[in-house]
């Protein structure tokens, strides 16, 4: 059989998932329906899963072995990228579901748990090999990690593959400032290695943010004009239609910048502007966005409003139909001062990027559902085109929806003298054919395999809240002077327009 080059070996679906039991706890949750069931369940189809697997979905609520199988396949059913069911798949991968239930803090509980997990290697061949998912609130991470080790379900972190291991993948967000997540970290070390710990931010297993890396550091093409002398600007965009739905009560404590800047927008931030791994080890590559995170400039506290911009959305019309305000959403504050958009200018001072604007935006209740990076680069000297500083060469990766990557550049119009840009469009579905793996399947998949790469860890993270926790300390003390400051519909407050008007630049129209 041919070698696989590195990057080939890189993007290839893993298929050496080790054997486990995976409890996932907060079974009952919309994650877990959503999301996680039928993750496993794609796996399963495509061969990814073990065959020494089991799955056990631990919550408080009481419920049988096979009222939870059935709550599941309804789940998958709707959910699945992969349609219809397949009832033989379905029936292998179901004969492998539990259901545990029990309070998180429920000492009696754990112990049950214990006796099941044992029950379950004798079963499955899973050699004690743990999984631990913690799809809960925040809340519930250090003591869920606290009991686990108190009852002897956490096994000493090994380098040799040989040896049990337990994993434990935890959800964002990942403390709710810096002084939370250093004391989260110190919490979890206390029966972690960091080894075992799995950060998951589903954005890195999107197939676009993980082809980043391919489409620079294996076409010349780009990397070589990926610097200050070749590019003017980065904007990453995460526009949402939707508001904030049934999380009211979530979206009061997080906001914006805590749940999308803060990680998923700073992972992109990164993966865009590391430099070259000197290989495709996981930690070689987190080196280097660690890097970038430390290289990005502290924003400007004596005029952080410049440079920062926060909105929330008033009521206004999607698709034609009226939606209601923020402040109106279900267990919402009618005088709530959460933000549901942010836009900044960020700068990193390095070799690479000096000079370079970064501009995020991210938002609810905008015009449509988009995330991409836009890579603007400078224009050439303009002797010869009278109009062709308009129309820039941009770079899009595009994340979601219809993965793939385009490039904009000028053509004279036939008969005529003046420019117009087209455009160069791949997507992944059209090219490739079906749907690409969902990002919880690749990174479930990659956690059963042992391989981190796609997960943050604790430096990547703690540079990022050293960033942003002086923006939500000066938002605490100067509340905004006027929210709702956007309708539904619309990009944004005019105030985050002025971020790139005052350097003579616009955000781009997605």
């Amino acid at each position: 059989m041919e070698k696989l080059s590195p990057l080939e070996e890189f993007n290839r679906p893993k298929k050496n998932a080790q054997p486990c039991v995976m409890v996932i706890f907060g079974a009952t949750g919309d994650l877990n329906a959503r999301k996680l069931m039928p993750a496993l369940y794609n796996l399963e189809q495509d061969g990814e899963l073990p065959v020494h697997f089991a799955c056990v979905g631990f919550a408080r609520r009481p419920k049988t072995n096979e009222q939870f199988r059935t709550e599941m396949f309804e789940k998958v059913k709707e959910f699945s990228r992969t349609k219809p069911i397949n009832e033989q798949v379905w029936d292998q991968f179901s004969n492998q579901l539990f259901y545990h239930q029990s309070e998180f803090h429920e000492d009696e509980g754990y112990e049950r748990l214990k006796k099941l997990l044992h029950d379950l290697d004798a079963k499955f061949d899973t050699q004690g090999n743990r999984v631990y998912y913690l799809s809960t609130q925040p809340s519930y991470f250090s003591i869920i990690i606290q009991k686990l080790s108190e009852h002897g379900l956490i096994s000493p972190y090994h380098e040799n593959a040989d040896q049990h291991f337990t994993r434990v993948i935890i959800e964002k967000p990942f403390g709710h400032d810096l002084a939370s997540a250093e004391a989260l970290q110190e919490d979890v070390t206390k029966y972690l290695d960091e080894n075992q710990i799995y950060r998951i931010d589903h954005y890195l297993g999107k197939e676009t943010v993980q082809n980043l890396m391919t489409l620079r550091f294996s076409n010349p093409i780009f990397e070589s004009l990926w610097n200050n002398h070749h590019i003017d600007q980065v904007q990453i965009s995460v526009s949402e239609e939707q508001g904030i739905g049934t999380r009211g009560a979530f979206w009061e404590e997080a906001g914006m910048l805590r749940d999308i800047v803060q990680n998923h927008m700073m992972q992109l931030l990164s993966i865009v502007a590391m430099e070259p791994p000197n290989s495709l080890d996981a930690n070689a590559i987190r080196n280097e966005k660690v890097k970038v995170m430390q290289s990005v400039r502290p924003l400007p506290k004596t005029h952080l409003d410049k440079s920062v911009v926060r909105g929330q959305y008033d009521t206004g019309f999607i698709e034609g139909f009226e939606v209601p305000a923020y402040r109106s959403e279900p267990n919402v504050s009618p005088t709530s001062n959460v933000e549901t958009y942010v836009a900044m200018e960020l700068h990193i001072d390095n070799w690479r990027w000096a000079g370079v604007p970064f501009y995020l935006r991210a938002g609810k209740r905008l015009p449509k559902r988009i995330t991409e990076i836009a890579i603007v680069f400078k224009q050439v000297p303009n002797y010869l085109f009278s109009n062709n500083n308009e129309f820039p060469n941009t770079l899009v990766i595009r994340i979601q929806p219809n993965e793939g990557i385009s490039l904009k550049m000028n053509c004279k119009v036939p008969g005529m003298t003046h420019l117009q840009p087209v455009k160069m469009d791949f997507r992944y579905g059209s090219y490739f054919g079906g749907t690409p793996p969902e990002a919880y399947e690749r990174l479930i998949c990659d956690c059963l395999s042992g391989d981190n790469t796609l997960f943050a860890r604790y430096d990547e993270l703690l540079a990022s809240w050293k960033l942003l926790t002086p923006v939500l300390k000066h938002w605490e003390e100067n509340p905004p002077e006027a929210f709702p400051n956007y309708h539904s519909g619309t990009w944004g407050p005019k105030a985050a327009d002025a971020i790139l008007h005052r350097e003579g630049r616009k955000w781009r129209l997605l």
